[in-house]
C-alpha cells in the first residue's frame, strides 16, 4: 500500500467545527471551503487563498458550474452570491424569491442555477442570460436535495417526502410519493436489457435505510433497495462504471450493487473499511478510483479492483474525518477533519519522467522532481529533490541539466551548482520561452532540444565558446518541408527525429549536418533510441514496431506485441546491449536484437513479466529494470527472462539450472550458458549450446562445445573456416554445416564467392538448383553438371529426361572420360525410353565390357533376348547369355557356352532337354554338374548300365532316392546283401529288416545298421525287432548288442552277461557291458557288472583290465587310477613295458584332462618306465652317458623290472662302461656275478662283464677314493639350487622337479618347452635335436614338426599330489 504525499495543510481555515469543501470542476486550480466562522474560502489548489467572502450568516450551500468558471453560494437569506473565477470578482443576484434559500445545484450542461427554498419554491437562473424563472408551490416542505441530468430534467426532494422532476422552464411533470424524507438526489443511468441511452434514473436515499430507484421510462415499478441492518445507516452512495452504485454505511462498511434488472440489489462486493463510522465516500472517474473516510483513516480502492485497499491515509492526530473529496483530474484528494482542518494530498499526478543515461528525473510532487542516478549498487540511489517554480507539464534531464516548463516556457537548471545561499538546490540556470507549446524537450550535455508545433529548436544550454556561435541554434526542419515532426531522441553526437511523413533523419551535431535518413511508409509516431545512438525502435502511425540500425541500414518488424505499447526501454549494460523491453500498462515484454546470425537479423520475443499497475520502466540494466511509481519514488523489477541477474549459478538443483540455461541461451549469454552446461553436464544440453552458439556465429565456443560433444568432424569443420572474414559467406559455411541448404545458398550469393553456392548445390546431387545457378555464373559448368544430373535421374528411374541431359552434356572439346559417360548414359537411357536402335549402335560403337553388361540386363528386361543374349556374350557373362537362349529353346548356342558355365539352374535345364532329346551321356554330365545325384544314378542304372557309377555316386552323396534306385536294382539281381545295406541308406529299415530275414542275413543287416548310419541317423527302434530275433535264437551276445543300441539297458546287460560266461564271447560281452553301463548312468546296472567282473557271482574273478575300463567309462578317475597300476605293474612285471607305459600314460592324460592330482606312484613309475624306453633312443644316437644315466636310474629300481633284471643290469654294465662310468659298470657286474643271476647272463657278455669285476678301478696315486666323473649340476627351475642333471628332486627346496620327455634329466627354465601334443615338458634345444632324426614326441608318439615347438615361461609345475 502507498502512503499519498501531503500537499499541505490548512489548520481550522474557519475554526473549530464542521468543514465543507467544494473543488472547481474543469481546470481545478482552486476549491472553495465554508464552515461555521459564516464565510467562504477561495483557494488555489497549492492552498494560497484567493479569496475571502463573508457572508451575514452560515453558508447554506455552494457549487461551481460544470466548467467551473462559477461559483454559486447561498446562506440564510433570499440572495444568491456568485463569484467569477476568471474575473475574480464577485456579485450578487436577486432570484425573484423572497424565502430563504435551502439547496441549490448546477445544471450539467450550461450555466443554470436550480434553488429552492425553505417553503418549497424554485427559482431557475441562467447565468448566460440572466434570465430568472420563479416557481411557486413547487413542494409544499423545504427543498433540501436534488439533480440535473444531462437532458437538462430537474428532480428536486423535499421534506413534504416527494419528489418532483421538471423541465428546465420548472415545469412539473412528474410528482412521485416516498414514504419518508429523500436525501442525496442523484441522477443516473440504470443498466437494463435494451439500452435507452441518456440518464433514466432517479436514485435517492430516502429514511437513511432504503436506496429507491426511480427508472423514469419504467414509472410503474420503481425499485427499492434495502440493506442488512448491522451495515447501519445509508450514508452516501456514488455511481459508478456501467449502471454499479457504491454504498456507504454508519457502521463503516462499504459495498458496490448493480442495478441490471438481473443483478439489481446484488452485492457484488462488501468490505468493512472502518471500524467505528464511515462518514463519506467519494468516487473519481478520471482516475477510477473511490475514497471513503471514517474513524481517523481514508482507504483508496482501485475501481477495476475493489478487493483490495491500494492506499490507506492515517490521520493518527486527529479525532476523525468527515468528508473527503477529488479534484476533477483525481490529482489531489481533500480531506476535512473533525476539527476542522483540512488536508490536501497529492494522490495522482501526470507522470513525468525523463532518462539520460544512468540519471533519471521524476515528478514526486506538483511542483517537486526527484533526481536519481543509477548505480548497480541499489541502496545508494537516493533522490535530489528540486523545487520548482510552478506545476510543469513537461520534464527533461540531461548528463548536468534539468529542464523543466508548461506551456511555451521551460526552466532550465545547472545541477552541478548549487544556487545561491543554498546547499542542494540546483541553480536555477534560465527561463526560455519557445514559439509554441512544448511536447517534448531532450538534454545532452551541451544542447537541448525541444518539439513544439511539429518543430524542434535545438539550442546551447549555455552561452556558447567563441567560434561556435554558428552551432548555437538550429530549428528542424530548416526548409518548408511539408512534413510534421512528431518525436524527437537527443544523443550525445546525435540529433534522432521522426516525422509524420515516415523521416527518420539523423542529425550529426559535430558535423551540424545530417548523416543517416531513413524512410518509412507511413508516419512515425515515436522513437526509442539505444544508448549509443546508432539503433532505434520505432512506432509508425499503424502502430506496427519495427527496429532500425543506423549503421546498416536494417529494418526489422518486431512482432508479437503488446495490444498498446506504453514506452520502450533498452538495455543499458553493454554486454546485453541487444536487449531491449516494449511494455504497457501491465506488462513487460524482453525482446532479443539478433544483428546477425546464419538465419539473418531478427528481433526475437523472449518473454513477458507483469507489471505492477502505474509504474513505468525508466531503465534496464542487466535484466533489472528501475520504474518510477506514481508517488515519485524508484521500484526495481527482475525481468523473469532474468531471473538470475548476473547467472553465478552455485545452486546444483536440476530444475533451476535448466531453467538457468534456457534464459541463458535467448539471451545469448554463451559464456554463462557453457558454465551451466558444465554444471548440467547433459548431452542435451551440450547439443542445444553448441547449436544456439553456431547459429549465431559464436565459434570458438562452439568448437568447445564440440569437442566435449566428441564431435570431432563439426569442430573441425568449423575451425576450417572461422578465418574467413566474410561474414556473409562465413554464414554460408555454416548453414551449409547445419544442413539449411537454401539459407547457405542465400548468404554464399551475397558473398565475395558466389561461385560456392554451385559447388554446394553439386555436391548436395541438387542438379535443379546447380543448373540455375550455373546458367547464370558458369556456363562451362553445364555440360558436367547436366552429366551427373543426368546420372541421377537414370538412377531414380526418369529415363527420358536423363536421355535429354546426356546429350545436353556431349559437347565439343569435352574431355574422353566426360565423352564416354555421357554417350554410356545415352546407350542405356535410349534402350529404357524404347529406342533400342539408337541405344544398341552406341553400345557398339564404345565397345565396353561393363556396357554390354548393362544394356544387355536392360534389354532382357525389355523381352530383346535376341540382343541381350549377344550383349552378354560381349560382356563374358555366359551364364545370363545362356539364360537368355534357353528362353528362346536355342540348345545349340546353349551347349556351345556350357564349357563357361557353372550354374546348376542352367546345366539342369540343358540335361532335361538332352534326356528328353536321348543323349543320356551329355544328359549325365550336365545333371551331375548341376549336382542333381538322383537322376545321374537314374540315368546309370536304368539307361547307360552302369552299376557301379551309380553304386559310387550313392555311397558318396548319400542320396536316399538314389539309394532307393540302387537297392532296387540289386534286388532286380538278387544281390540281397547289397539290397539291403542300399534300403538302410534309403531309410526303408523296415522292407531292409524283411528281405534280411526272408534270407538270413539279419546278423548283416544289424552290421550295415551300426557302420553305415550316423549317430543322429541311428534310431533305437530300428533294433527292437533284431533283438526280438536274436533272443529267440538264444544268441545273447547279439541279442544284448542290439538291446543296447535299443537303449533297453537292463535287457542288455542280462543278455550280456549270459554271454560273458561263454568264454568265447567273454570279451566282447563285457565290453559292450561296459558301454551299457557308461550310456545308462544306472547304479544298479554298474554294481552288478562289478560284481560279476569280481567275480562274486561265479567264483572267477575277471581280467582287471575291464574293470579299469569300466571306471574309466563311468568317469571313476581315482578307481581307474589305482586299477591303471595295478594293470601297469602286472604288464611291468610280464615284461611288457611299452604296454604298462601306454596305460600310465593314458591315465595319466585322463586325470591331468579332469583337474584331477596325478598320484606319485603314477608319475614315478611313468618316469621310470620313460626313462627305460629312452635309453634305446639314446643308444642309437650313441650318445651313451644319456643312455647309461637312464640304465642307472631303472637299475636302482630293478626290483620293479622282475622279467628282465639280469639283460636290464648288463646293459648298465655296458653302458657305463662306454660312457667311462667305471665305478658304476663295477657296481652292477658285480650285483651280476650273484650266483641268481651269473647262470642267466648272456654268454656272449659273461667274459666281459667278469673282466669288469676282476679289474676294478684303481684309487688314484694320493690314495683319494674312486669315483666316477662327477655329473654335471643344472639349476632347479623352482629355487635355482644346483644339482645333478639326471636329479627330479631338489632337496633345497623339496619339490619334485618335472622330467624331461627327451632327455629324461629335470627340465631347465630357461630352455622349456611342451609337447603340443601331449603337453609334457621337455628341454628345447634337446627336443629340436632329436626331432631332426625323428619326427614323433618320446612320450605321446605322434608326429611333430619342430617349428611347432616354442619357448615356453618359468611357472611350469606339476599336478602331482
Amino acid at each position: 500500500m502507498n502512503a499519498e504525499k501531503v500537499l499541505f495543510r490548512l489548520e481550522q481555515p474557519h475554526g473549530n467545527g464542521d468543514l465543507y469543501l467544494a473543488w472547481q470542476n474543469g481546470s481545478g486550480n482552486y476549491f472553495a471551503t465554508t464552515g461555521v466562522d459564516s464565510s467562504v474560502n477561495i483557494f488555489d489548489r497549492y492552498g494560497q487563498i484567493k479569496e475571502r467572502i463573508r457572508l451575514p450568516s452560515l453558508c447554506n450551500g455552494f457549487a461551481w458550474d460544470q466548467d467551473g468558471d462559477i461559483l454559486g453560494i447561498i446562506y440564510q437569506s433570499s440572495q444568491l452570491i456568485l463569484w467569477d473565477a476568471n474575473a475574480e470578482k464577485k456579485q450578487t443576484v436577486d432570484i425573484g424569491l423572497r424565502d430563504i434559500l435551502t439547496y441549490m445545484v448546477w445544471a450539467k450542461s450550461a450555466p443554470i442555477l436550480a434553488i429552492g427554498t425553505s417553503k418549497g419554491n424554485v427559482s431557475i437562473y441562467n447565468h448566460n442570460t440572466s434570465k430568472r424563472i420563479p416557481v411557486i408551490g413547487k413542494h409544499s416542505k423545504k427543498i433540501i436535495c436534488g439533480a440535473w441530468n444531462i437532458e437538462n430534467l430537474l428532480a428536486l426532494g423535499s421534506e413534504d417526502k416527494t419528489i418532483s422532476i421538471s423541465n428546465v422552464d420548472g415545469d412539473t411533470l412528474r410528482v412521485v410519493a416516498l414514504r419518508s424524507e429523500p436525501v442525496d438526489l442523484q441522477f443516473s443511468e440504470m443498466k437494463l436489457d435494451e439500452r435507452v441511452g441518456g440518464e433514466n434514473t432517479v436514485s435517492v436515499i430516502v429514511g437513511k435505510r432504503t436506496l429507491y430507484l426511480y427508472n423514469l421510462t419504467d414509472p410503474e415499478n420503481p425499485v427499492e433497495l434495502a440493506f442488512q441492518q448491522h451495515y447501519g445507516s445509508i450514508v452516501t452512495y456514488k455511481w459508478f462504471g456501467d449502471g454499479y452504485i457504491l454504498i456507504g454505511f454508519s457502521g463503516g462498511f462499504f459495498i458496490a450493487i448493480s442495478t441490471h434488472i438481473k443483478e439489481v440489489g446484488q452485492e457484488l462486493f462488501q468490505i468493512r473499511n472502518h471500524k467505528v463510522n464511515l462518514t463519506d465516500v467519494a468516487v473519481c472517474s478520471a482516475i477510477k478510483k473511490v475514497a471513503s473516510c471514517g474513524d481517523n483513516t481514508v482507504k483508496i480502492h482501485d475501481l477495476t479492483n475493489l478487493q483490495e485497499t491500494s492506499t490507506v491515509i492515517n490521520l493518527s492526530q486527529e479525532i476523525g474525518v468527515d468528508r473527503v473529496a477529488w479534484s476533477s483530474d483525481g490529482q489531489l484528494l481533500a480531506v476535512c477533519t473533525h476539527s476542522g482542518s483540512l488536508n490536501v494530498y497529492v494522490s495522482h499526478m501526470p507522470t513525468l519522467v525523463s532518462v539520460c543515461g544512468a540519471r533519471m528525473a521524476i515528478l514526486s510532487s506538483l511542483t517537486e522532481v526527484s533526481l536519481f542516478n543509477f548505480s548497480t549498487d541499489k541502496s545508494k540511489l537516493v533522490p535530489v529533490v528540486v523545487q520548482l517554480e510552478t506545476e510543469p507539464s513537461f520534464i527533461g534531464v540531461g548528463p548536468y541539466h534539468l529542464a523543466v516548463g508548461l506551456n511555451n516556457r521551460a526552466w532550465i537548471y545547472d545541477l552541478t551548482r548549487s544556487q545561491p545561499y543554498t546547499e542542494d538546490a540546483p541553480l536555477m540556470l534560465k527561463e526560455m520561452q519557445y514559439l509554441g507549446g512544448v511536447t517534448s524537450m531532450k538534454l545532452n550535455a551541451e544542447y537541448a532540444a525541444v518539439l513544439y508545433g511539429g518543430k524542434i529548436q535545438m539550442h546551447m544550454i549555455e552561452q556558447p565558446d567563441v567560434g561556435f556561435e554558428e552551432k548555437e541554434s538550429i530549428i528542424f526542419p530548416s526548409d518548408n518541408s511539408a512534413y510534421t515532426i512528431t518525436c524527437h531522441f537527443l544523443t550525445t553526437d546525435f540529433l534522432v527525429y521522426g516525422s509524420d511523413m515516415g523521416h527518420i533523419i539523423y542529425f550529426c551535431i559535430e558535423e551540424w549536418a545530417n548523416s543517416n535518413q531513413y524512410k518509412h511508409a507511413v508516419g512515425i509516431a515515436d522513437i526509442f533510441v539505444d544508448p549509443a545512438g546508432t539503433r532505434l525502435v520505432f512506432i509508425d502511425a499503424k502502430k506496427q514496431c519495427y527496429l532500425f540500425n543506423a549503421v546498416n541500414g536494417d529494418v526489422l518488424t518486431v512482432t508479437d506485441l503488446p495490444s498498446s505499447i506504453t514506452g520502450v526501454t533498452w538495455e543499458s549494460n553493454i554486454s546485453d546491449r541487444n536487449v531491449f523491453i516494449i511494455f504497457d500498462e501491465h506488462d513487460i515484454f524482453t525482446y532479443l536484437y539478433v544483428k546477425f546470425s546464419v538465419y539473418g537479423a531478427s528481433v526475437q520475443k523472449l518473454g513477458k513479466t507483469s507489471l505492477v499497475s502505474q509504474q513505468i520502466p525508466l531503465l534496464m540494466y542487466g535484466g533489472e529494470v528501475m520504474c518510477a511509481t506514481t508517488g515519485g519514488q524508484l521500484s526495481h523489477i527482475t525481468l523473469s527472462t532474468h531471473d538470475s541477474p548476473i547467472f553465478t549459478v552455485t545452486d546444483n538443483d536440476q530444475a533451476n539450472l535448466e531453467n538457468n540455461f534456457n534464459k541463458q541461451l535467448a539471451l545469448h549469454r554463451f559464456s554463462s550458458a557453457w558454465n551451466t552446461c558444465q554444471l548440467l553436464n547433459s548431452q542435451e544440453h551440450w547439443k542445444r549450446l553448441a547449436k544456439k552458439a553456431v547459429v549465431n556465429i559464436e565459434l570458438d565456443i562452439a568448437i568447445r562445445v564440440y569437442k566435449v560433444l566428441e564431435d570431432c568432424s563439426m569442430a573441425f569443420a568449423i575451425e576450417d573456416v572461422m578465418d574467413i572474414d566474410d561474414l556473409k559467406l562465413l554464414a554460408g559455411y555454416i548453414a551449409m554445416f547445419l544442413n539449411d541448404f537454401d539459407h547457405a545458398q542465400q548468404w554464399f550469393l551475397k558473398s565475395s564467392r558466389p561461385e560456392t553456392a554451385l559447388e554446394m548445390r553439386r555436391d548436395l546431387l541438387q542438379w535443379d538448383h546447380a543448373l540455375q545457378l550455373a546458367k547464370k555464373m558458369a556456363p562451362e559448368q553445364i555440360p558436367y553438371i547436366s552429366r551427373e544430373y543426368a546420372q541421377q535421374l537414370e538412377f531414380t528411374g526418369n529415363y527420358s529426361e536423363a536421355f535429354l541431359h546426356y546429350e545436353k552434356g556431349l559437347q565439343d572439346n569435352k574431355l574422353s572420360d566426360h565423352t564416354f559417360i555421357c554417350k554410356s548414359g545415352i546407350a542405356r537411357t535410349a534402350i529404357r525410353s524404347g529406342n533400342f536402335k539408337h541405344g544398341i549402335n552406341v553400345a557398339v560403337e564404345l565397345n565396353n565390357s561393363v556396357l554390354y553388361k548393362e544394356c544387355a540386363e536392360i534389354l532382357e528386361s525389355k523381352k530383346q533376348l535376341i540382343e541381350a543374349a549377344i550383349f552378354y556374350e560381349k560382356a563374358q557373362n555366359h551364364e545370363r547369355a545362356a539364360m537368355c537362349y534357353i528362353k528362346q529353346k536355342n540348345w545349340q548356342k546353349v551347349g556351345d557356352l556350357l564349357p563357361n558355365i557353372t550354374s546348376s539352374k542352367i546345366h539342369l535345364q540343358y540335361a532335361k532337354a538332352k534326356e528328353r532329346e536321348g543323349k543320356y551321356e551329355d544328359a549325365a554330365k550336365s545333371y551331375s554338374v548341376a549336382k542333381e545325384f538322383d537322376s545321374v544314378i537314374r540315368l546309370q542304372l536304368d539307361y547307360l548300365n552302369n552299376p557301379e557309377v551309380a553304386v559310387d555316386l550313392v555311397q558318396e552323396t548319400k542320396s536316399i532316392e538314389g539309394a532307393k534306385l540302387v537297392a532296387k536294382f540289386f534286388q532286380k539281381l538278387n544281390d540281397y546283401s547289397s539290397a539291403i545295406k542300399f534300403l538302410v541308406l534309403s531309410q526303408c529299415n523296415d522292407e531292409a529288416f524283411e528281405l534280411a530275414r526272408r534270407h538270413n542275413k539279419l546278423d548283416l543287416y544289424g552290421e550295415i545298421l551300426l557302420n553305415t548310419l550316423s549317430a543322429d541317423e541311428i534310431k533305437p527302434g530300428d533294433f527292437n525287432s533284431l533283438a526280438l530275433y536274436f533272443e529267440n535264437e538264444r544268441n545273447y551276445l547279439l541279442a544284448g548288442r542290439y538291446w543296447y543300441h535299443s537303449k533297453d539297458y537292463p535287457k542288455a546287460m542280462n543278455h550280456l552277461l549270459r554271454a560273458a560266461k561263454s568264454n568265447s564271447d567273454e570279451n566282447e560281452a563285457i565290453s559292450t557291458a561296459i558301454d551299457v553301463v557308461a550310456s545308462s548312468n544306472d547304479e544298479q546296472l554298474a554294481n552288478q557288472l562289478i560284481e560279476f567282473l569280481l567275480g562274486e557271482t561265479d567264483g572267477m574273478p575277471k581280467d582287471p583290465k575291464h574293470l579299469f575300463r569300466l571306471y574309466m567309462a563311468r568317469k571313476q578317475y581315482k578307481e581307474a587310477a589305482k586299477s591303471a597300476l595295478i594293470i601297469a605293474n602286472e604288464e611291468q612285471i610280464n615284461g611288457n613295458y611299452r604296454n604298462a607305459h601306454d596305460v600310465l600314460f593314458a591315465m595319466y592324460q585322463e586325470l591331468r584332462h579332469n583337474g584331477i592330482k596325478v598320484p606319485q606312484e603314477m608319475y614315478s613309475n611313468l618316469m621310470l618306465l620313460h626313462s627305460y624306453i629312452l635309453v634305446r633312443l639314446h643308444v642309437r644316437k650313441g650318445d651313451h652317458l644319456k643312455g647309461a644315466r637312464m640304465l642307472i636310474r631303472v637299475a636302482n629300481n630293478i626290483s620293479k623290472f622282475p622279467s628282465h633284471i639280469v639283460p636290464i643290469l648288463t646293459s648298465t654294465v655296458i653302458e657305463c662302461h662306454r660312457a667311462d662310468l667305471r665305478l658304476a659298470a663295477y657296481k652292477y657286474a658285480t650285483m651280476l656275478m650273484n650266483p641268481e643271476y651269473r647262470k642267466h647272463i648272456d654268454p656272449k657278455y659273461a667274459k666281459k662283464i667278469e673282466a669288469v669285476v676282476r679289474k676294478p678301478p684303481k684309487p688314484a696315486k694320493d690314495g683319494d677314493k674312486v669315483e666316477d666323473p662327477m655329473e654335471l649340476l643344472t639349476p632347479c627351475p623352482f629355487c635355482d639350487a644346483e644339482l645333478p642333471e639326471t636329479d627330479t628332486f631338489c632337496s633345497n627346496c623339496k619339490t619334485n622337479i618335472p622330467f624331461c620327455i627327451v632327455t629324461g634329466r629335470h627340465i631347465i627354465k630357461q630352455d622349456l618347452t611342451l609337447c603340443p601334443e601331449c603337453n609334457f615338458p621337455a628341454i628345447l634345444s634337446e627336443f629340436k635335436k632329436m626331432l631332426e632324426s625323428q619326427d614323433v614326441c618320446p612320450m605321446c608318439a605322434e608326429k611333430l614338426e619342430s617349428r611347432r615347438l616354442v619357448l615356453m615361461e618359468e611357472n611350469l609345475l606339476l599336478n602331482v599330489e
